[in-house]
């Protein structure tokens, strides 16, 4: 069994349900202890806690509407919480989602928000710390957006880093997918050369003069030219912009 990794730091006068509801919150948690400990630490705000061990299990649950907030595990048994959450976006569930895990590795977190959740928060935690972002949280409530960004026919998940235009899969390259994902989150709005410099390439580059019109050109060749369409415009003076359609013949 895991070791727990949660700090209980406030006391029961905080409540998070400020309203005549109760805040119903859905933990995803396999380890009996850890699940045991929000639990209690939960209930003692007046929170109403249902508990899940597996993913197959939060999905159904989750599906039925009757939660604010999901508190999910990444380490969980078969399907981990990274595709637990990827699984409720596609599924059309919305309700907000923050991710406990012990890695606390840039890659891991990106990988979890690009899946879908709201909000990561690396174990050992203090309750205090995610009572304070499940109030976020609630406050807010579910904002459906897609986990996988779509323009037309073209079609890209951050999450697999996958690009398609309509059944057809476009292999590209890291430094394209970004520049790709970039045009794909702001369609129909022109980008300049630095914020696309920004998007694709690190702070500390050497900016050559005509490294985005090559990195564009390259892109071009890979989601429009093979299908016979065009999707990405050249605004003189300004930038590049994705066009709204995702691209005409």
């Amino acid at each position: 069994m895991r070791a727990v990794h949660f700090v209980h730091q406030i006391s029961p006068s905080s409540h998070l349900a400020e309203h005549d509801w109760r805040v119903r919150v859905l933990v995803v948690e396999d380890d009996v202890r850890m699940a045991a400990a929000l639990r209690r630490g939960l209930r003692a705000e007046a929170i109403v806690v249902d508990v899940a061990g597996t993913g197959d299990e939060a999905l159904r649950r989750a599906r039925t509407g009757a939660f604010d907030v999901v508190v999910l595990d990444v380490m969980l048994p078969e399907v981990d919480g990274f595709e637990t959450c990827r699984r409720m976006r596609t599924a059309g569930v919305w309700v907000p989602v923050i991710m406990l895990t012990a890695r606390d590795a840039v890659d891991d977190r990106v990988r979890g928000l690009d899946a879908g959740a709201d909000d990561y928060l690396t174990k050992p935690f203090s309750l205090a710390e995610l009572l304070a972002r499940l109030r976020a949280l609630v406050r807010r409530g579910p904002v459906e957006r897609p986990s996988v960004l779509e323009v037309g026919a073209l079609r890209l998940d951050p999450a697999t880093r996958q690009a398609w235009r309509g059944d057809a899969e476009i292999e590209l390259s890291a430094r394209e997918f970004a520049l790709f994902e970039a045009f794909m989150r702001r369609p129909g709005q022109v980008l300049s050369h630095g914020q696309l410099l920004d998007a694709a390439w690190d702070l500390g580059y050497e900016q050559r003069s005509n490294v985005v019109e090559v990195y564009v050109r390259y892109l071009r060749q890979k989601i429009d030219r093979p299908f016979g369409v065009r999707s990405l415009e050249t605004v003189r003076g300004m930038g590049y912009r994705l066009r709204k359609d995702g691209g005409i013949p």
